[in-house]
Parts: C-alpha cells; sequence; structure tokens
C-alpha cells in the first residue's frame, strides 16, 4: 500500500543517471526533479510532503514544479482502486520517469498498467486445489539387479492355493437385507422437511408413509424457489391447540399456501454494470479524474488553459484577473489587521 499522498512508482524506460538529467528545465524545476528522482520506491509525493523536505519553495512552488514537470512529460498522477466488493478503496500513485516521455508514451504505458492491475487482481486467490483423486501416486522404480548397494532377493515360494473353511452343518447363511423405500434410500430435501415437522412441533407428526404421500406437494413448493427453512414455517406457523389428522392438515396447507412461481428472465446486457476502472489519471494540478486521452500533458482543459496559453481556448480575461488580485491584496490585508 502507498504511503498518505502520492507514492512514487518508477516507469519502465529510463535512462541511466548522468549529471546532465533536467539540464534543460528552469532552476526550480530542476531542483525538484532531482529530489524526486532520489527518492526510494513508494515515498511520499504530495504538495505538502514534499514542502516539508524542501525548505526553498513553498506548497504552492511545490506544486507549480510539478505540473511543470507534468507537462515536460516527467510525470503521471493516477487513482487506483484496491480491494473488491465493499471493501474498495482508493490510492494515489505518481508514475515518475527520469527521460521524459510524450503523451502517447504516457497513455500506452499507462493502459497496460491498467490491464496487468486487473490481472493481477483476478488471481489473487492462490490455486491450492488438491489432485484428483484418479491421479495414482508415483512408485518408485523397481531395484534393477546388478546395480551396486542393492541385494537381488531370492524367488518367492509359490504358496499353494488355501481351501475356503468348512461350513458347520448348522450354520444358515444370514437373510439379506430389507430393501429400503427410495425415499429412505436417498430421502430428497422434500421429503426431509415434512419429517422434521414433528421434530419442529408436535402436533405435525408425519410417518414415512406421510411423508412420502406428500413429498411431491413439497417439492412443488421448493421447485418454486423457496428454502427448506421457508416451508417448514409456513407449514408450522399458526397452528390450532389441536391437530386431529396431520396428514390432511399438511396436506390442505400444502395446498392452499404455495408461493406463486416467480419467472426468471435472465438479465440483459444493458442492465449489467460496467466494470470499473481500476486505474484513473488525474489532472496533476487541481486533481481531476480523467481519461489519458482527455488529459495531455497530465492536465486538464481549464489547468491546460491557464499553463498554456497558445491553445485554442480563450484565457481568462485581464480585467478579471485584475479583480482577483486586488481580492487577495484586500485579503491579506485584512489578515495582517487580525
Amino acid at each position: 500500500m502507498a504511503k498518505p499522498g502520492y507514492g512514487k512508482r518508477s516507469a519502465p524506460n529510463q535512462l541511466p543517471r548522468t549529471r546532465a538529467d533536467f539540464a534543460l528545465l528552469p532552476a526550480r524545476e530542476r531542483y525538484v526533479a532531482g529530489f524526486v528522482d532520489h527518492l526510494p520506491e513508494g515515498a511520499a509525493m504530495s504538495v505538502k510532503q514534499l514542502a516539508k523536505q524542501l525548505p526553498l519553495y513553498g506548497q504552492q512552488a511545490i506544486s507549480s514544479a510539478l505540473t511543470a514537470l507534468s507537462v515536460a512529460g516527467h510525470l503521471r498522477r493516477v487513482r487506483c482502486a484496491v480491494g473488491a466488493g465493499d471493501e474498495t478503496r482508493w490510492v494515489f500513485r505518481t508514475f515518475w520517469s527520469r527521460t521524459a516521455h510524450d503523451n502517447e508514451w504516457w497513455q500506452a504505458y499507462l493502459a497496460a498498467e491498467h490491464a496487468a492491475h486487473a490481472v493481477s487482481t483476478a488471481s489473487e486467490a492462490p490455486d491450492t486445489a488438491p489432485p484428483p483423486p484418479w491421479v495414482p501416486d508415483a512408485e518408485p522404480p523397481p531395484p534393477v539387479s546388478g546395480e551396486p548397494g542393492t541385494e537381488q532377493s531370492p524367488e518367492p515360494t509359490p504358496v499353494p492355493p488355501q481351501r475356503a473353511p468348512a461350513q458347520a452343518p448348522d450354520a444358515q447363511p444370514a437373510p439379506p437385507a430389507p430393501a429400503l423405500r427410495p425415499s429412505e434410500a436417498s430421502p430428497s430435501p422434500a421429503y426431509l422437511a415434512l419429517a422434521r415437522l414433528g421434530h419442529e412441533d408436535h402436533r405435525l407428526p408425519l410417518s414415512a408413509d406421510d411423508c412420502q404421500e406428500l413429498e411431491a406437494q413439497a417439492a412443488e413448493w421448493l421447485a418454486r424457489g423457496v428454502s427448506v427453512d421457508y416451508l417448514i414455517t409456513a407449514l408450522t406457523a399458526g397452528l390450532p391447540a389441536r391437530v386431529d389428522t396431520p396428514l390432511g392438515f399438511v396436506r390442505r396447507r400444502l395446498a392452499d399456501k404455495i408461493p406463486p412461481r416467480i419467472p426468471t428472465t435472465p438479465s440483459t446486457a444493458s442492465g449489467t454494470p460496467a466494470p470499473p476502472h481500476r486505474i484513473l489519471m488525474e489532472c496533476t494540478d487541481c486533481g481531476r479524474p480523467g481519461q489519458p486521452e482527455a488529459l495531455p500533458d497530465g492536465l486538464c482543459r481549464p489547468c491546460r488553459t491557464t499553463h498554456r496559453p497558445d491553445t485554442d481556448e480563450t484565457p481568462a480575461p485581464p480585467a478579471e484577473a485584475a479583480q482577483i488580485k486586488t481580492h487577495m491584496t484586500d485579503l491579506r490585508s485584512l489578515l495582517r489587521t487580525v
């Protein structure tokens, strides 16, 4: 699990470390990139954590430097879903590359990382199934005569066939066991449910013949999707103080209280939810999530417009920027007076 913040993950296809790394970057970005490049795998890379370790710059300067490094092709921030079901949670990671790469390379790499993450999640449970019972154990080969360290045993003496012991004159063969009824040999769930009625309530004792006679009606209940416990509860609920004929009483309840048949229609493909994305890229500047192809240079459209005014989007008007600057100056003045 990654540490709090954006845990570092090194990307592949990086050139060896040299003294000329990040030489084309400005001084601040070169300083931050050199520090991040020497961080160990999994180290925290959030703006707050980096600002604590880099005393020369504050959080805003560190955030601007990471944004510039993202535009230069050195890093991408992603969200990774770990766990399954109700225990799914998101962790944040930063893929770092000493060698700058373009958007196409990062898109291909993140797509491969997403596929590998999905495969590893599906194969988390190890295959520990025992071998099938029909596979015989390997038997050691018989010793070969003449090998050193082995002694050849003499030929076994043939044993004459033994006679069957004579039976006593008065001994009689044991009588064959009585044949079991089909319900007694392999009782069905419906038969067992009927047999349990007398144990659940003493007012409904059923004999073996009674259970066999009512087995077809009880099986119809189970065929309509109810469980054995539901069947027993429905037959024993609200009994009168005295039941004179348990067989007729249970037969009447099986016929009167039978549940409706619920049709089981297969779910359509449109109703099945799409599998969630296990790896989701986010904007390096504002943290807005999105697909890699929608975040070129690791930035969303508003942040890309702010940092690259040469795009087709129209930047903020100068009047609005001046108002924002004046408002911030007033806020700082109020803080000083307080």
